[in-house]
């Protein structure tokens, strides 16, 4: 199973990428994690908002696994605890499927893609920054495999 995180956004500041990668590279070949970085639109064509986060959704589609299970991060998707992660993760690794993880671009997701995803998944009721998403999936990534294996990273 691979763990695929679908970012519009590139060029990240050193700080995200290096926060990034340090849980990744901690993750287990069982449960590895891919970034694909999805090319923003730009924003000086005078578009609509509505025609970005079209031209973006054709992006991510184009870059979504054709069988992946679909987590689309929102804002107003459920709140999950690191456990309920862990448990769902265990689910996903016992399933066989891939998973891949979708954050949108500065003006949010399309809601075709909202519409197309398995699971709204909120990691705050915040809005947070795109590249801060990344690290802290990535961080409870990492730590929901943690608990499932029983490592002294994840505490109670």
């Amino acid at each position: 199973m691979k763990l695929i995180i679908l970012a519009v956004g590139h060029k990240m500041p050193s700080w995200i990428a290096e926060g990034f990668n340090e849980y990744t590279k901690r993750m287990p070949r069982e449960a590895k994690v891919e970034l694909v970085e999805i090319k923003p639109e730009p924003r000086t064509t005078g578009k609509t908002v509505v025609q970005i986060m079209e031209a973006e959704a054709q992006r991510i589609r184009a870059a979504l696994p054709q069988d992946a299970l679909r987590i689309v991060l929102d804002e107003r998707g459920s709140h999950w605890s690191t456990k309920q992660l862990a448990q769902q993760m265990e689910d996903w690794l016992g399933g066989g499927r891939d998973v891949a993880f979708v954050i949108g671009g500065a003006d949010g997701l399309h809601e075709s893609i909202r519409s197309s995803a398995n699971q709204l998944l909120a990691l705050s009721a915040m809005v947070l920054p795109h590249g801060m998403v990344r690290v802290l999936l990535a961080e409870q990534l990492y730590r929901a495999h943690s608990l499932l294996n029983n490592h002294p990273y994840h505490r109670e």
